[in-house]
Parts: C-alpha cells; structure tokens; sequence
C-alpha cells in the first residue's frame, strides 16, 4: 500500500471493511485476530494501525508488531486465512495495514471459539441468521457455474474422447459415438446456453486454459522417501482437465509400488502396498469434494508405506468423519455426475465405503482423517499389510460370502478383530455375522461381548487365545471363585480379590456371579461396605 492509497482510504468511510485503530504504543494480538474474523465473516477488508478512528482521521503512528512478518504467522496459524500486511512510511508516522481476504466459501471464521462479527464500534457474536447463511453458502455448486470467458478451444479434444469412450462403455448406448463435442458436453450439462461451465475445465481443460481460468484446479504429485522436509524426490504438477492425466497419476504411484508377501497353506499370496481402486477412488473423491473457491491445490503424497491425499475446503456441510460413511453430499455434484455418467464411481458414496472394505480385507489400517480441519481435508491411505493371520482368516472365509458383506460388515469384524468396544450403531449386524458362524457370542445380558469364531483361533495356532477371548463356561467361573474363597477362609476374600480371579470379566459380572453363589448358599458375606469379606459356607 502507498501513501496515496492510504490517504484515500482516511476519508473513506468505515464500515465493515475497513477499521481504524490508534495503537500508538502496542496492540493486543488476540484483538487483532478477533477483528481479523469479523472482518473476514463481513467479506474482507483492511484494519489499519497508526490512524485515528474519529473523523478527521490523522496518522499518530503505531509501535504495534514491530515483527509483522511473525505477527502474519501467527494470525495464519490462528485463523487459516491467508493474511498479508504492508508498512506505510508516512511522513507522521509508521502505518501498519493487515489485508484480510474473505472467509472461504461456507466456513465462518472463529477467534478463540467464538465466531465475530462487528456491531457498530465494538465486536460481537455473531448473529444466528448471519452464521446460518454463512453456512449455506457451501450448498451452491460452484461446478455448475458458467465459466463467462472459456471457450471449446479451452478443452483438450482427447480428454473429452476420453470421456466418451467410458461413457459408451458404461451405458452401451453405441448412439454416442455420432454425437458432436458441444451436443455430448450438453448431455452430460457440463455447458449449458452455448457456454462452458467449470466443471467441463476441471474435467476436459487444457493446461494453458487452467492457468487463464482455475489455475487451482492443479493436482500436484509428489514422492517423499522419508517425512524429512525439503525437496520431494519427484514432483509433478498436473494442471489440466482430469480425464487427460488420470491414468498417468495412477502409473507414478504404482511405480514404486511394491508388493508383500504372505503365505497361506503351500502357496505364497501377494498385496500390493497400494491397491488400485482405493487409491483411485481417493483421488476422485478429492476432486468431486474439494473447494475449488478456495486457495490451494489437490496434493497426493506417496511415501513407502503410505499415500497421504489433501484436498483444500474440509467436508462438506453436514459431513464429519463418524457419518462419512452413511451420508454423501458431494461439493460438486456435476462434476460427481458426469464421474458416474462413465462409470469411474458406480453410485455417489461407493468409493468412500469401498476405500474401508478394501483396506480391512487386506489386513491394513483403516483410511485416517487425522490432519483434517474446516480448511482441508487430509486422508491417509496406509498401505502396511499389519494382520496377516486375520487376512488368512478372511481367505477362508471365502470370497463368495464376503461379497455378501456391507461396509458396516467388514467395521465390525475390524473391530472385532481389535478387541474394541462395537458402536451401537453397529450393532444391528452383530446377529447376521454370529448366523454366518464368522464371530460367536460370549457372555449373557449386559456382559455379552463377541469375539472371532473358533475356526479363526485354531487356524491361527491360538487355540488358547480363544479360550482367553471367549471365556470360561458360567459354571466352571464360579467353581474358580468358590476355590478361591475356600483357600483364603480365615482372612475372607474382598470383591476386588475376586476380579483379580477373573480378569476377562467386568466388575458387574463378578457381582453376578457372587450373587448366584450367595443364592446357592455356597458363599456369605461380613460385611456391607467395599471393605466386606466373603467366607465359604460349609
């Protein structure tokens, strides 16, 4: 900002775009950020530091920040807005400006918790209706929007043929072969009036016309044999139309991708590291969800052991990371159309629970949503084989009742598998599997808990580990017990002791048991606080 640009603006009036602050000897950081956000949430603006805020407005000078390029850090890292600044050398004074850029599309911006907007000379909340339409602005498709200035000569012919083929391929209508490139454009809306939308640059631009039009259409790959920073070993930037470098994405990840071995019976099986369509299902989710309003490009990070995938804009409205399976509302909806149109998704969603089921029968970790925030969305794709005897498992399960199985199957037996505690959400699949003879029940009433079936155990040489998982029969626990008190009749045994004596079991279970007992006139007990003893009856 010049001197002139500064002068023209301390006759301007100030509104929610422009604010003016003294701050001759310092001003707070954490109020900076706060009228950073209302700002931002009011369309953007400037605040200026060093200038009267009453008419006539004057320069006094500021002292505020006298490291602005650290004070810019910290607002970034605060407010993931990219903030910039300019020092004005005014003859009355230091003038320190922050230029503020508009809150991306459907995310209001928080300060400390608290979303802000200005309310006549001071800050304040928010208003509800404010943040509501804040929020809905994310419902519009930006995909759909006409692109005013792109023309056909914008698009890259083969990338359109590209289309086309997998479109016939798809539908097996042959009629499309005779279709010219605006009437098949048309079809599929991807122009609309004669003119181009965006989605038809995302999808069918050439390099040149993504650079003119939505330069942060770009997908950018990288290959990083360590997390070391610094250079990638490989970069390559890809800004153009997706049907014209897809398939050559895919060719740079499987280059390095090695396969590992594991031996079922006499014979030795392999798993790639990275599976095809998970990974290219990960990159069509990428462009069909991303924010193409905010700044930023696609970024698919390759490491030995691991594919990381960010995409700018973080989930969609109404889309978090425990319902991402059980709701779809693509950012981008033409463009997921045109996606399903020829075949590259089968249905809005697919991908997303095909990425878990894959991942789990091949005995790796589930896709990780760790890194994500409202600004970007961070998936990591491990491709470490982890299980391998649960894997052998799955073999035998056999593949034609696996493809029985749903998303929801597959979690389930992950987490079975994993010892954890079954969401209540999933628990209405819990019956069909134990009826499959795939997991078994053990335990009764609020103490049911499930584990992997026998054939799992004794497949895997750990007959014993059944036994522990599965528990011992009702019986044969309170037979345990009744030894137990027996031996220490003089000095009586405390409930905790008896936990001790059955560790597989929870603390309301050992009561049930010892309950039982003491109907059975077996055990009685001195005693009614934590402190009571338990005694044998003889």
């Amino acid at each position: 900002m010049t001197v002139d640009q500064l002068q023209a603006l301390l006759i301007s009036n100030e509104d929610e775009n422009l604010e003016f602050k003294e701050a001759k000897t310092g001003f707070h950081f954490g109020k900076l950020a706060r009228y950073c956000a209302a700002l931002a949430n009011e369309g953007g603006g400037h605040i200026i530091l060093g200038v009267t805020d009453k008419r006539p407005r004057r320069v006094v000078g500021t002292q505020a920040f006298s490291q602005p390029e650290r004070t810019r850090a910290g607002l970034i890292e605060r407010l993931h807005l990219d903030i910039k600044f300019s020092l004005v050398d005014h003859p009355d004074g230091r003038v320190l400006v922050f230029h503020v850029p508009e809150h991306p599309v459907g995310n209001p911006i928080k300060a400390e918790g608290i979303y802000w907007e200005r309310q006549g000379d001071s800050l304040g909340h928010m208003s509800e209706d404010r943040l509501r339409s804040i929020l809905a602005e994310a419902g519009h498709d930006f995909s759909a929007d006409i692109c005013p200035s792109a023309a056909m000569a914008d698009l890259d012919p083969e990338a359109i043929e590209d289309f086309r083929r997998r479109w016939i391929k798809k539908s097996g209508n042959q009629g499309l072969a005779a279709l010219s490139h605006e009437q098949l454009l048309n079809d599929i809306e991807a122009m609309a009036g004669g003119r181009l939308t965006y989605a038809a640059l995302i999808l069918f631009g050439t390099h040149a016309a993504l650079g003119r039009h939505l330069a942060r259409a770009e997908v950018v790959f990288e290959y990083r044999s360590s997390d070391a920073s610094g250079p990638a070993q490989q970069r390559v930037d890809f800004r153009q139309g997706f049907f014209s470098f897809y398939d050559q994405l895919w060719d740079l990840i499987n280059l390095r991708n090695d396969l590992q071995h594991f031996q079922t019976g006499l014979f030795i099986e392999d798993i790639p590291t990275f599976s095809e369509r998970p990974v290219r299902e990960a990159v069509l989710n990428a462009v069909s969800h991303r924010d193409y309003q905010h700044p930023g490009n696609i970024f698919v990070r390759q490491y030995s052991r691991r594919l990381v995938i960010e995409s700018p804009g973080g989930f969609p409205p109404g889309i978090n990371e425990q319902n991402i399976l059980d709701r779809q509302a693509p950012r981008n909806r033409r463009v997921a159309d045109i996606f399903a149109k020829c075949g590259l998704v089968e249905r809005s969603g697919q991908g997303m629970n095909l990425m878990f089921e894959v991942s789990i029968q091949e005995g790796k970790s589930i896709p990780d949503f760790t890194g994500t925030d409202a600004y970007q969305v961070t998936l990591t794709l491990n491709g470490e084989v982890q299980d391998v005897r649960f894997l052998q498992f799955l073999e035998k399960v056999g593949r034609e009742r696996l493809e029985l199985f749903g998303t929801e199957d597959f979690l389930l037996l992950d987490i079975i598998n994993k010892g954890r505690l079954v969401p209540d959400h999933l628990r209405a699949r819990l019956h069909q599997l134990v009826s499959m003879g795939i997991i078994e029940r053990s335990g009764k009433g609020r103490g049911v808990r499930y584990v992997l079936a026998r054939r799992y155990y004794k497949m895997t040489g750990q007959k014993g580990a059944y036994t522990r998982q599965k528990g011992l029969d009702r019986e044969t626990n309170k037979a345990l017990l009744v030894k137990h008190i027996q031996d220490n009749k003089d000095s009586g045994s405390r409930l905790g002791e008896l936990r001790q004596v059955l560790p597989a079991l929870s603390y309301s279970e050992v009561q049930s048991l010892v309950r039982e007992l003491k109907a059975e006139e077996k055990i009685y007990k001195i005693g009614n606080t934590s402190a009571a003893r338990w005694y044998p009856k003889s």
